[in-house]
C-alpha cells in the first residue's frame, strides 16, 4: 500500500501512526502441511527434529545440517528452551547435543529420559576412552581399535565364573553396534573402527578415572 493510497482512505502508513505495511500474500511462508502454523523453514525444522530424536548431531557426518544449525542456532535454542531442553554446541569437536534442564527452584517437566548404558556398553566405553586418551596424548589425531582387541580387553572384566563365552561376545558386539549407531565409533572396514571425539563428551576424564578405579577394585576382589 502506498502513502497516496493510504491518504485516500484516511489511513497513514507512517511509523508515527503505528501501522506497518502489510506483507503481500505471496510473501507469506508457505504451509508445509494442512493447518501448518509453524514459522521455521523446513531445513531448520529438520535439524530441530534430529536434535530431539538423536543424542548427537555431528558436523562430520551431517555437514549440511551442521551449517543450518550454526546459521539458525539462536532460534533453535529458543525452541528447545521452550521445552526445558538446553542445546550444547561444541565447535571444536563439531558436536551438538541436548541436555535436560533441571532446577531446584523450578518444577521442570522432564522430557528427556535417561537411557543408561548397560554393563557391556560401559566396559566398551571405558576401553575406547582409554585408547582415545592414550593416542591423543602421543600426538595422534585419531584413534582406532580392532574388534578382536576390544573383545579380548573387555572380556577380562567379565565375571570369570561365567563360562558362556558366546553370550559375553554377543553382549560386546551388541554394545559396539549401539556405539556405532550413536556415532561414538565409525566402522572403516570389517572389524576396524575409528573412535570419534564423542567419546570425550560421553565419558569425561573424571568419570573415566572413577570407572577405572572401580574396575581395578573389582579385579582385585575377583580372585
Amino acid at each position: 500500500m502506498s502513502e497516496t493510497d493510504g491518504a485516500d482512505d484516511g489511513w497513514s502508513t507512517g511509523s508515527a501512526a503505528g501501522f506497518i505495511d502489510p506483507v503481500a500474500m505471496e510473501d507469506d511462508p508457505a504451509e508445509l502441511f494442512a493447518g501448518d502454523t509453524g514459522t521455521l523453514d523446513v531445513a531448520v525444522r529438520r535439524v530441530l527434529v534430529r536434535l530431539l530424536q538423536r543424542r548427537f548431531l555431528l558436523a562430520e557426518k551431517n555437514p549440511a545440517q551442521w551449517r543450518t544449525l550454526l546459521e539458525n542456532q539462536q532460534i533453535i535454542e529458543s525452541r528447545l528452551h521452550d521445552l526445558f531442553v538446553r542445546l550444547v554446541v561444541d565447535h571444536d569437536r563439531g558436536i551438538a547435543y541436548k541436555q535436560q534442564v533441571r532446577s531446584a527452584e523450578l518444577d521442570v517437566p522432564i522430557l528427556l529420559k535417561d537411557d543408561p548404558y548397560n554393563r557391556a556398553e560401559t566396559l566398551v566405553l571405558v576401553h575406547l576412552r582409554t585408547v582415545f586418551q592414550r593416542e591423543r596424548g602421543t600426538g595422534e589425531t585419531s584413534a582406532r581399535v580392532d574388534i578382536e582387541e576390544l573383545e579380548q580387553t573387555v572380556l577380562t572384566y567379565f565375571d570369570p565364573a561365567d563360562h558362556n563365552l558366546a553370550r559375553s561376545q554377543r553382549e560386546i558386539h551388541n554394545a559396539v553396534q549401539r556405539l556405532v549407531t550413536e556415532g561414538l565409533l565409525a566402522e572403516e572396514s570389517t572389524g576396524r573402527y575409528r573412535i570419534t571425539p564423542l567419546v570425550e563428551v560421553v565419558l569425561s576424564t573424571e568419570k573415566l578415572t572413577e570407572l577405572n578405579q572401580w574396575l581395578r577394585e573389582q579385579n582385585e576382589v575377583a580372585p
